[in-house]
């Protein structure tokens, strides 16, 4: 009699499991682009920098964040982070700009200008961002941007 009811409830807990897996849909990956850096108040050894990403959710379930965080390389060099506690919603076929500050130490400039001196050209640089927005139902949300960058030349003085 024992062994039935282990039996029974272990098909019980199978098909449970496999009832909660069916409510779990696959998700798109989220689209994330740069489409603005500024310039903020900066330290002796730090630059700061505003950045703005375009958030589009192509899913049929909202997204909801609080707190997000960035990890910015340049050619294959680690550059930028930031990370910032705001909140925010991106519903079902939607999209959001989000502003995260972001540093740059001294030693990373330093690390970057002595990559893009034997370069010798600031145009075609690869860059990847990643990043993760914390918090919601479906709990953090990580997502990848990958391109290349084309930094002003000398003269030139927008971005």
């Amino acid at each position: 009699m024992t062994t039935r009811r282990l039996r029974f409830w272990l098909i019980a807990l199978l098909a449970f499991t496999l009832n909660a897996c069916a409510l779990f849909q696959a998700r798109d990956p989220l689209n994330i682009s740069v489409v603005g850096i500024e310039p903020l108040p900066s330290a002796e050894l730090e630059m700061r920098m505003a950045v703005k990403i375009r958030v589009q959710n192509p899913n049929e379930a909202p997204v909801d964040f609080n707190g997000i965080a960035l990890k910015l390389e340049v050619n294959g060099q680690p550059l930028a982070a930031g990370v910032s506690d705001q909140k925010g919603h991106i519903g079902r076929y939607d999209e959001a700009v989000i502003v995260v500050p972001m540093s740059v130490t001294a030693f990373a400039m330093v690390r970057q200008a002595y990559g893009l001196g034997r370069l010798g050209s600031l145009q075609g640089l690869p860059y990847v961002l990643q990043g993760k927005m914390a918090g919601g139902p479906l709990g953090t949300v990580r997502f990848t941007d990958k391109g290349k960058l084309d930094l002003p030349t000398v003269g030139s003085a927008t971005w």
